[in-house]
C-alpha cells in the first residue's frame, strides 16, 4: 500500500437513477418559494406572488401582476436567470432518467458508464473478471482504489449494480482497453486465464502508457520472463504463491496469520505501508538517526527499497537517498505522520 493520493470518482455516481431529479425538484421548489416571497415583499398578495413566480420561471410571457418598478424588474430578471435554468435542468434530467430506466442495461447505460470512465485519472484497470479478478477488485476497492474491470461477459452476467465501473469486451482489443482510460491510469492488472492474452495485453499497454505500473498473471512458470521482457513490472504466479503459502502455513502458521491480518483486515489497527523519499524531501541525504522516525512518528522502519534491492533492518548510520522507499509498520496515524515528514522540504 503506497502513501499517495488515491484516485477518485466523482461523488453521486451511484445506482439511484432518480437522485439527480430529486435534487432538481428540491432546487426548483426553493426557487419558487424564494420567488413567491420576493414578490410578496414587493407588494403582491400570496396567490399573485405565486402566479407571477410560476409564469416567470416557465417563461410563458403573460402580463406582469402588480406595479412594475425598477426593483420589480431587477428581481424578475434574476428570477428568470435562476428559475428558467433550474426548470430546464429538472425537465432534462426527468427525460434522461425516464429514458435510462426504460432502456435498463442498454446503450444509454453503457454511454453513461463511459462518461464516468472518461473523467477518471490515476485509476486501476483490471483485465479479467474470473475468480481471481473478483478477488483483486474487492481488495482494491476495500483499499480505496477506483477500478475499471474489463471482461467478455455479456449483459446480465456482471454482478448486480453496485456503482462499480465495468466494461464488456475483449481486453486484447486496443479500442476496448483504451476505453478504460489506460492512458490516464496509474496501474494495470492483467489476470486472464490465457498466458498468450496476458502477454499481448501487457505489450499493448506498455506502448500506450510507458509510465503504467503493470502487474501480470502467469499460469506457466516459463511465461514469467517473457512477461517481464514485454513490459510487466511485476509477474504473479497464483500456483507458485499458493504452494508457497501452504508450505508457510505448515512452517510458520502464526507469522502468516499475522501478515494476513496486517495486510487484509481493515479493522486491525496496525498497517504496512511505504513512503517515497524525493529529492526535495527533508529526509534526503540524512541518516536514520538524524531522521528519528520512531521517536517523531511512532512508526517502525522495517526495510528500505533501493534500486530493486531491500535493505532490511538498516542501521542508524544508514543514509537515505532520493527514490528510496521506506517500508514501515504502524497505525494509520503513525504512517500518515511519516508520509508527511517525508513530503516536507
Amino acid at each position: 500500500m503506497r502513501l499517495k493520493a488515491r484516485s477518485r470518482v466523482p461523488e453521486g455516481e451511484g445506482g439511484d437513477p432518480w437522485r439527480r431529479f430529486r435534487v432538481g425538484i428540491g432546487v426548483l421548489t426553493l426557487v419558487i418559494i424564494g420567488g413567491t416571497g420576493g414578490y410578496a415583499v414587493l407588494g403582491l398578495g400570496p396567490l399573485d406572488a405565486l402566479y407571477q413566480t410560476v409564469i416567470t420561471i416557465s417563461t410563458v410571457g403573460y402580463r406582469e401582476v402588480g406595479e412594475v418598478g425598477d426593483l420589480y424588474q431587477v428581481f424578475t430578471l434574476l428570477l428568470i436567470i435562476f428559475g428558467a435554468g433550474t426548470s430546464l435542468y429538472t425537465l432534462s434530467v426527468l427525460i434522461e432518467t425516464m429514458f435510462e430506466v426504460g432502456v435498463g442495461d442498454g446503450q444509454y447505460r453503457r454511454r453513461r458508464m463511459q462518461r464516468k470512465i472518461n473523467r477518471l485519472k490515476d485509476h486501476v484497470v483490471l483485465c479479467g473478471y474470473g475468480q481471481v479478478g473478483r478477488a483483486i477488485e474487492e481488495e482494491l476497492v476495500r483499499g480505496g482504489q477506483v477500478v475499471v474491470a474489463i471482461d467478455t461477459r455479456g449483459p446480465g452476467q456482471w454482478p448486480a449494480s453496485d456503482g462499480r465501473l465495468r466494461l464488456t469486451g475483449d481486453a486484447t482489443d486496443d479500442h476496448i482497453i483504451s476505453q478504460a482510460g489506460l492512458d490516464r491510469a496509474k496501474a494495470l492488472i492483467v489476470a486472464l486465464d490465457s498466458d498468450i492474452d496476458n502477454l499481448f495485453i501487457t505489450l499493448t499497454a506498455r506502448s500506450i502508457n510507458p509510465d503504467l505500473f503493470i502487474v501480470a498473471r502467469a499460469n506457466e512458470p516459463a511465461v514469467i520472463p517473457k512477461l517481464e521482457q514485454v513490459g510487466a513490472d511485476r509477474v504473479v504466479s497464483p500456483l507458485q504463491i499458493g504452494g508457497a503459502r501452504m508450505a508457510a502455513l505448515v512452517s510458520h502458521p502464526e507469522v502468516v496469520d499475522f501478515l494476513d491480518v496486517v495486510m487484509h483486515d481493515g479493522s486491525f489497527e496496525i498497517r504496512l505501508a511505504e513512503a517515497v523519499v524525493t529529492a526535495r524531501s527533508a529526509f534526503a541525504s540524512l541518516s536514520l538517526q538524524e531522521c528519528a522516525i520512531r521517536t517523531t512518528t511512532g512508526a517502525t522502519l522495517l526495510a528500505v527499497l533501493r534500486q530493486e534491492s531491500f535493505i532490511t533492518n538498516p542501521s542508524q548510520d544508514f543514509v537515505l537517498l532520493p527514490d528510496d522507499r521506506l517500508i514501515s509498520l504502524g497505525t494509520a496515524e503513525q504512517l500518515e505522520a511519516l508520509a508527511e515528514m517525508v513530503r516536507q522540504h
